[in-house]
């Protein structure tokens, strides 16, 4: 009986060692967010300031006297969801803006690429810190302000594979055939950029749980909640670098690591399951391993053969 789709590339996906390795990671940094609230209070005092890891304080206290173990798995919750959050809201809005732009062509497209240039021209960073500064503090508003500055750059690929995808064979059919071009962009184009939008929304996740811890950690977030940027905030403020106190920090600069590194990983695995080109490169490269290792069968081997 056939597999249906999700089992196929999830079985597609576990056969590579690479994307299995990246997807354990991702899955076990999640169900850390998830559960890690329940393993600790990051917001009581529990001992003094500044004290190493311990069999009583796995990974030490912060210069508030608080639990940096709690606190560095309470802080994993925010900034994974928001980081993951604003890799797909990001990527949607992409979506919609370049797809939209490469099929409808004419002065929609002019005017759709007019606005994309100008926000890929403007510096992200500051435009970021400019924002943020004049609105409310917290992870929601540092969401906006991601997705409102990144969606530009995913915009202006889709509109260019849209392109492309528009002159195809099935998309003039479905044209010719009377399907509404809303229907048109949903059903046969963006499917067919499968690859490129899981790609896609892995680096836009990955950069922005950079940029959210970023701009926690210079004081742009609300230093009231528990995230990783506020944890570098506070290890900053307590001069943790000058004072040797390295297990405020480290701990919270391996989480970004891990969970980054393993979306990474993931994304190799699901751009070699969707992207033909990769699928067909592969089937020959382990065709021609096997013509080469004949070739170097002894004739004894071959005999036998």
């Amino acid at each position: 009986m056939k597999q249906h789709g999700l089992h196929r590339y999830w079985d597609a996906l576990m056969g590579q060692r690479l994307s299995r390795m990246g997807t354990y990671i991702v899955v076990a940094m999640l169900l850390l967010a998830l559960l890690g609230p329940l393993f600790g209070q990051p917001h009581a005092f529990v001992d003094a300031p500044l004290l190493p890891p311990s069999a009583d304080h796995w990974l030490g206290t912060n210069g508030a006297g608080q639990d940096v173990w709690a606190q560095t798995l309470a802080g994993a919750t925010p900034t994974i969801l928001v980081g993951l959050t604003t890799g797909l809201l990001t990527i949607i809005l992409g979506a919609i803006v370049g797809a939209s732009a490469g099929f409808f062509g004419g002065w929609v497209d002019d005017v759709i690429t007019l606005t994309i240039n100008i926000f890929l021209v403007i510096p992200g960073l500051p435009l970021m810190i400019i924002i943020a500064t004049w609105l409310p503090a917290g992870p929601v508003t540092l969401m906006g302000v991601m997705i409102l500055t990144g969606w530009a750059w995913s915009a202006r690929v889709i509109r260019g594979q849209t392109l492309t995808l528009s002159k195809q064979d099935f998309v003039q059919a479905a044209i010719v055939g009377g399907e509404s071009k809303v229907r048109i962009i949903l059903v046969e184009i963006l499917p067919n950029m499968t690859s490129l939008l899981v790609s896609s929304f892995i680096g836009t996740s990955v950069y922005a749980i950079g940029a959210l811890v970023g701009l926690e950690f210079i004081g742009l977030g609300d230093s009231n909640t528990v995230t990783w940027g506020t944890n570098l905030f506070w290890a900053s403020n307590d001069l943790a670098l000058l004072t040797g106190a390295w297990w405020t920090f480290v701990p919270t600069g391996v989480g970004i690591a891990l969970i980054a590194f393993g979306l990474t990983l993931l994304n190799f695995g699901m751009d070699e399951i969707t992207n033909p080109r990769l699928r067909s490169e592969r089937i020959w490269r382990d065709h021609f391993n096997g013509v080469h290792v004949s070739a170097n069968m002894t004739p004894v081997e071959r005999a036998d053969d």
